[in-house]
């Protein structure tokens, strides 16, 4: 993953896109009828059970939009929520509450669905040293709040982007005239450029596994849409010689078989491109 300082300024690139998108030269409803000294407070309320995630981001987002802005957080990222509670309350001007509200619940409520279902498969590989990553398969222009609501959700982010680290994929093999070419171009191309980045190379197939293991310099194989049998064998294989990952099509039904394979890690786009929203509302009071 990129450095903190770089997730902290994408943090801060959405939230000013957000507002950008959002309010554009004026929040004409608030302005309209509510006068700028007004002072008014609100509540974050749950409507909905799972794991609440982007506390801290709302945070961010109040103090850019009005740095007077009070917060008063009574449940923390990572907590379970249920119907009814209070996530926290927000007091100052109520043109700038509503100025933050929809970019707030659009993101607590994105970060909250993916803290969910993250929480739910790190229960299901519960007792086994599998770990649970996520993917590059993003929303557009929100990856670091996604990325981060998985982190929340007890799981670990994969690669953040395209440039910090090296994942040579089916395409990429292909293209590069197979799999050791692709290696070979791969670490002359690292020492070059002076760029200390982590590879990972996909297998189809045992053949390929086998291949990737004549290799130096070779971090992880990427055990890709293998059965539970050839993936058993693929582990053997492999032994302590570099890490595993599996991927391609794991859901719910099957990720603990994939896990006592004895992978160290699964891989899975559907944390954040396929899960429901949950339920939240920002209610004055």
């Amino acid at each position: 993953m990129i450095s903190e300082a770089q997730f902290q300024n994408e943090l801060n690139l959405i939230i000013q896109n957000g507002i950008r998108e959002d309010i554009g030269p004026g929040d004409y409803s608030s302005l309209a009828c509510i006068p700028d000294t007004a002072q008014g407070s609100a509540k974050l309320l749950v409507k909905d059970t799972g794991i609440i995630a982007g506390v801290a981001f709302a945070q961010m987002i109040f103090e850019n939009v009005d740095p007077t802005l009070q917060v008063e957080v009574f449940i923390q990222d990572g907590t379970p929520v249920k119907h009814g509670d209070i996530v926290f309350h927000v007091s100052g001007s109520s043109q700038s509450i509503l100025k933050a509200e929809r970019l707030v619940l659009n993101s607590m409520q994105r970060m909250s669905a993916i803290a969910t279902k993250t929480n739910s498969y790190v229960q299901l590989l519960e007792g086994t040293k599998t770990k649970i990553l996520d993917t590059r398969k993003t929303t557009p222009g929100f990856r670091a709040c996604e990325k981060w609501a998985v982190k929340i959700g007890g799981g670990e982010n994969h690669r953040f982007a395209l440039y910090d680290m090296v994942m040579l994929k089916d395409n990429h093999n292909d293209f590069a005239g197979g799999i050791t070419n692709a290696i070979n171009k791969t670490k002359a191309f690292l020492k070059h450029h002076n760029l200390d980045l982590k590879i990972i190379v996909e297998a189809r197939n045992l053949a390929e596994i086998e291949e990737i293991l004549q290799n130096d310099g070779v971090h992880r194989i990427l055990i890709d849409n293998f059965n539970f049998e050839d993936t058993k064998k693929a582990v053997a294989l492999i032994g302590n010689r570099c890490q595993t990952e599996s991927s391609g099509n794991i859901n719910e039904k099957t990720i603990r078989q994939y896990a006592e394979c004895g992978v160290d890690y699964i891989s899975s786009g559907a944390l954040t491109h396929s899960v429901y929203n949950m339920d939240l509302s920002l209610k004055a009071f």
